[in-house]
């Protein structure tokens, strides 16, 4: 999909905000939603998106939605760090098919980094274990101010 485009409703962001999709929830509050990504390029690997919003890209997004919504990658990115001191940490975001993009709801990517740990491509591994995923999110949850 290229960076322009209608918003498709039936995305699995937007099935997961609905409720009609699980997740292990991190953090939520008015503005955005914090999960564990179910193919993780690394264990704690995980997402927040706005809430309400039909962004499908960064380009897309009213800066005033944008401005809350880093706040809240900011402060899940602290928690993440707290509860699996990483040795690092990547914060990432794609826009378009071509850059990686492959659920057309704005979202960002923590991915906690290790040295000597390889980290796996984007949307290509394996899906995580549900239970283990809902231990994380847990942990990282429990670091959350």
């Amino acid at each position: 999909m290229s960076l322009d485009g209608t918003y498709d409703d039936g995305n699995i962001f937007a099935k997961i905000l609905r409720g009609d999709m699980p997740a292990a929830r991190v953090f939520e509050d008015e503005h955005v939603l914090a999960f564990m990504d179910v193919f993780p390029q690394a264990r704690g690997h995980t997402l927040v998106i706005p809430k309400h919003s039909t962004a499908r890209n960064l380009l897309d997004e009213d800066p005033a939605v944008l401005a809350e919504l880093i706040k809240d990658v900011q402060r899940v990115a602290r928690a993440v760090r707290a509860a699996l001191k990483p040795d690092g940490l990547v914060v990432t975001q794609f826009n378009g098919a071509l850059a990686g993009q492959t659920v057309y709801h704005l979202h960002f990517h923590i991915i906690p980094r290790w040295e000597g740990v390889p980290v796996g491509r984007h949307a290509s591994g394996g899906m995580a274990d549900p239970a283990e995923l809902k231990v994380l999110a847990a942990q990282i949850a429990a670091q959350i101010s």
